[in-house]
């Protein structure tokens, strides 16, 4: 049974299941997912509490099967707690996590967490088996847009809130540009304000003051912002980039990158495949699946010879040669390239601001 993370408390309190498997990237929330699972037990008379690390493809499964299957010396009840890091327990784990799935007894409680998974790591036995014999809790990361929204709910729950209206917005927002990418971050900063402020409504000067800039940003996320058309947040992330010491290659790359993507649907398309199959061939899925759906119609070639020419250029900086049109400096190159980009494929609306930001 999979469950959402937020609808997690809900279920905990309705009944408990024999096992809980929680798995994600983002250890803010899978960890609060966790402390759920493990309070909820405590409540009902989960006393003792067995830990087991699998380190490694050479761990011994025997004791955590013993363990399901022993009586507990201290408590009527125990909670087991398996702890995959790797989220990959190797042939023999498969084996013992099917085997531990089929034997549970009802005074055990199990909390699994793993990281990340991928689509085989879903649709393997292992997975389906604790899958089948409890629940699954997927942690996702909160995504730039729904950040304000998080927060808000967040405030709510210390007490505080936002002031009603635009200067509310402007307060989340600027929250959230803060911290996008950093929810351990963001949370510290959420606590903060409870113990500098009293509950109630906290003003956009309050927060400016209080909230550090605490932001991470992702090279990959820096695409779909680009792709966007978020010009704000795309010189954010390029700042922060460059202040956080990442590789200016890497960065070149991923612009790079979605320029000859889109060069390479925009032909196939122009030769008479429809839009989905070009998108599949060139590997596009996911949320730039939805972006290219909306550029790609209105991409020319003039934008697409221009924008490779620009990558070419581009490159020859990232790599220490100089051009007499372009910065020599490699990142104001790439900001250069990021803006063009934006620009090739945002509406027109934005391109006259976008031009005066390249210009200056």
């Amino acid at each position: 049974m999979q469950i959402r993370a937020d609808a997690l408390p809900q279920q905990l309190a309705k009944n408990l299941r024999p096992i809980y498997t929680v798995f994600g990237d983002e250890p803010l929330l899978a960890q609060e997912a966790a402390d759920a699972v493990r309070a909820a037990a405590r409540a009902q008379g989960y006393g003792e509490r067995k830990v087991f690390t699998v380190a490694g493809a050479y761990f011994d499964w025997a004791p955590v099967l013993g363990a399901a299957q022993a009586m507990s010396l201290f408590a009527e009840r125990q909670l087991i707690e398996i702890r995959i890091p790797s989220g990959k327990p190797g042939k023999e784990g498969s084996e013992a996590l099917q085997r531990y799935c089929e034997r549970l007894p009802e005074d055990v409680l199990t909390l699994v967490t793993l990281p990340k998974l991928d689509r085989t790591q879903l649709n393997s036995a292992w997975f389906l088996a604790l899958d089948g014999a409890g629940a699954t809790v997927k942690v996702e990361p909160v995504e730039r847009r729904g950040l304000p929204q998080w927060i808000a709910q967040r405030l709510v729950a210390q007490g505080q809130r936002v002031p009603e209206g635009e200067e509310g917005q402007r307060a989340l927002s600027f929250f959230a540009d803060r911290v996008e990418g950093n929810l351990l971050a963001a949370h510290q900063e959420l606590q903060k304000l409870a113990l500098l402020h009293p509950q109630g409504e906290l003003s956009l000067a309050q927060i400016e003051a209080a909230v550090l800039n605490v932001a991470r940003y992702d090279v990959f996320k820096l695409s779909e912002a680009v792709l966007g058309g978020q010009v704000g947040r795309v010189l954010r992330m390029l700042d922060g980039l460059e202040a956080e010491g990442e590789a200016a290659v890497l960065v070149h790359w991923s612009l790079a990158e979605d320029i000859r993507a889109l060069k390479r649907v925009r032909d196939a398309v122009d030769g008479g495949k429809p839009l989905p199959m070009a998108l599949r061939e060139s590997r596009v899925w996911g949320p730039k699946e939805r972006l290219f759906e909306r550029i790609v119609p209105g991409l020319n070639s003039a934008d697409l010879t221009r924008l490779v020419a620009a990558a070419q250029v581009c490159d020859g900086l990232v790599k220490g040669l100089r051009h007499p049109d372009w910065p020599s400096d490699a990142w104001a190159g790439l900001r250069r390239l990021a803006l063009m980009l934006v620009e090739a494929t945002a509406g027109r609306g934005q391109r006259a601001h976008i031009l005066a930001l390249q210009a200056g």
